[in-house]
């Protein structure tokens, strides 16, 4: 029979969070040692299905079906003997819920109470009040507790539930002069919609609601809307949000972040950069989630991606400290971005991956659709074409339903960047085009100049460099604003490649480059710097020096996880007469030199000779006389009897 309490005890204290994970065991043996029982009880109650976790958690299952099965006035006193073990302010809101329903008839005064208790995880807190707005005689106080319970479930993680208590509240009828309690519904409709909806109608939402709340919930509404407007890639609407937040103190770091973010998308992006690392600065000792993912987006917009990645892990940690469900999936998204920005690759992947966990449990498509993208963006680097083309092809499902015009381009350009790695220029060319080449703008205004090296790269490999001239000039103004301290680095880059005609200003370009690079970091965009500046060298006739920085270039790839690109640049290697390992080409295809070892390669995949021309960087003449040089050394008669001998032998060569 004494374990039979113990279960009931911990049954009842799931009632304070019913979609909580597990209950606090020391309330429950706190509890059960008043009762007068002791350590067999407990035993008992294991043997019986209870299980305490290492963390000090204690979890029932069946427990609804058990608390059901009793009577209430044994229900009643479990709670009472929880309501008296419940200390600490942590504890408090606990403590009144139990104490509530240990009571025999509904008190509207300890209702009043239950709403004003503070301190606890945000699923106590929703069960709390929305237990208060049924105890209150209010019907005004009854909305404003049960609006205020579906923000604390929103904030918990938990979807599901605030849609069940907004619409309690809207079975209310007509909230005519109840605007405080109207703009809060329509914010916490929008926040949600903002995670897992179309961001168009988050917006308006959010954007009614900054309307009818006064401060802060105004200016909260205010800076979701410009977050719905970004999301969107909608500038202007972005400017508007931000730039009309209503007044706030000139200490708050709220305003720094509006004028910071409106000044760094127009003409004053110094102005901005110094408003925005001043909400940096002011996040050192801040514990509220929100606040400091708020902050690693200022911090990303001001260049400072270490900054960014630290604010993230805060919040992440703040988060969970906090019972914030809400917020893991968006500080796991800022982790993930800001990792993917300074070349950390690998850590990048982790954050992702538990990000798409952490957004499917908490019911956030537009989130997840990030994640997806940040996902195809790393497996563009080390994974097959089509790993990337899956996480792509998720982030855009959501995107096009949504409107996630971030998420979209993302994914684009994570397409774009594994035909590069895979040497289709001419594909990744025409993918980045739209997205960010003169005319209409279809990517986003955040994004796009980001994507502008891998374009002037697609389109020179593609033979087409007139076709990135006109973004480079764009790209140059961008640099010169100081968005991203590896911009200037890549400019040189890219100013290299334009220089078809003029080889010394290529050369000088290539070297401005990497002595750029060695101050700023980012191995993953050096590496490509050295392997382009290579690749020229030895089409340029320098095979020494190119075979000198094709080696960086392989290591360096190596280091950071760019399998695919390591791989493109060992091929480089062989064109300038050296294997980048021990490894010989097998069978008959070891008779080859290094070059038509290249070629009879591409050539058996099935690409034409001006194809293959184009991909290594020769002529189609060159590839021609090579060509007939395989023939004649393998004894073969047609491309087709090639394919099947390169097939053949290198299969034959697998383990």
């Amino acid at each position: 029979m004494s374990g039979r309490t113990v279960l009931l005890l911990a049954a009842a204290a799931y009632e304070s969070d019913p979609e909580g994970v597990g209950v606090d065991a020391g309330l429950v043996l706190r509890a059960a040692a008043a009762a007068g029982l002791g350590a067999d009880a407990l035993d008992a109650a294991e043997r019986a299905g209870l299980r305490r976790d290492p963390d000090g958690r204690l979890r029932l299952p069946g427990r609804r079906r058990l608390y059901e099965a009793v009577q209430p006035e044994r229900r009643r006193a479990a709670h009472r003997l929880l309501a008296d073990a419940a200390t600490g302010e942590r504890q408090r809101s606990a403590g009144l819920l139990h104490r509530s329903l240990g009571a025999a008839y509904p008190d509207s005064g300890l209702g009043a109470e239950l709403a004003a208790a503070e301190g606890a995880p945000h699923g106590e807190r929703c069960t709390a009040l929305a237990h208060a707005a049924g105890l209150a005689e209010d019907p005004a106080v009854r909305a404003e507790w049960l609006v205020a319970a579906a923000d604390h479930a929103r904030l918990a993680g938990r979807p599901h539930r605030v849609r069940e208590l907004l619409d309690q509240v809207g079975e209310f009828g007509d909230l005519a002069g109840l605007d405080a309690v109207r703009g809060r519904a329509a914010l916490i409709r929008g926040l949600l919609a903002l995670r897992d909806g179309p961001v168009a109608d988050a917006r308006e939402s959010l954007l009614l609601a900054a309307r009818l709340c006064q401060q802060p919930a105004a200016l909260e509404a205010r800076l979701g809307a410009a977050e719905a407007s970004w999301a969107l890639g909608d500038s202007e609407g972005y400017r508007e949000a931000v730039e009309h937040g209503g007044r706030a103190r000139l200490a708050d770091s709220a305003l720094d972040y509006r004028v910071g973010m409106a000044a760094s998308l127009g003409e004053r992006a110094g102005v901005g950069r110094v408003a925005l690392r001043r909400v940096v600065a002011r996040s050192a000792g801040e514990r509220e989630p929100g606040v400091l993912l708020r902050a690693g987006a200022a911090a990303l917009v001001a260049g400072d991606v270490d900054a960014a990645c630290r604010l993230g892990s805060r919040a992440l940690a703040a988060a969970r400290d906090r019972d914030a469900g809400a917020e893991l999936p968006r500080a796991l998204e800022l982790l993930a971005y800001g990792e993917l920005r300074s070349g950390r690759h690998v850590r990048a992947r982790a954050h992702a991956e538990e990000g798409v966990r952490m957004a499917l449990a908490a019911g956030q498509r537009n989130v997840l659709a990030h994640q997806h993208a940040v996902l195809a963006l790393v497996a563009s680097l080390d994974r097959d074409v089509d790993t990337v083309a899956r996480h792509a092809a998720a982030a855009q499902h959501v995107a096009d339903r949504h409107g996630l015009v971030q998420a979209a381009t993302l994914a684009q350009w994570a397409l774009a960047r594994a035909d590069l790695a895979r040497g289709d220029a001419a594909r990744a060319a025409a993918r980045l085009g739209p997205l960010i080449g003169p005319g209409p703008r279809r990517g986003h205004f955040g994004i796009r100049m980001l994507a502008v090296p891998c374009l002037v790269e697609a389109a020179v490999l593609a033979g087409e460099p007139g076709g990135a001239q006109a973004a480079v000039g764009e790209f140059t103004v961008w640099v010169e604003r100081g968005h991203d301290p590896l911009a200037p680095a890549q400019l040189a880059r890219c100013q290299a490649l334009l220089a078809v005609s003029d080889p010394a200003t290529a050369e000088s370009r290539f070297e401005e480059s990497l002595a750029r690079h060695e101050r700023t970091g980012g191995d993953f965009e050096r590496a490509r710097t050295l392997a382009l500046y290579g690749k020229w060298l030895r089409r340029t006739r320098r095979p020494a020096r190119a075979r000198a920085l094709l080696r960086d270039a392989l290591v360096a790839f190596e280091r950071c996880g760019a399998t695919v690109w390591a791989v493109q640049v060992a091929a480089e290697l062989r064109a300038t007469g050296e294997s980048p390992d021990d490894s010989e080409p097998p069978g008959r295809l070891a008779e080859l030199t290094p070059q038509q070892l290249r070629i009879a390669r591409r050539v058996a995949k099935g690409d034409t000779n001006r194809e293959v021309a184009r991909r290594l960087s020769v002529s189609p003449r060159t590839v021609d006389h090579h060509l007939r040089n395989v023939f004649d050394r393998l004894g073969v008669r047609s491309r087709v009897e090639l394919a099947r001998l390169v097939d053949r032998t290198e299969a034959s060569a697998r383990p």
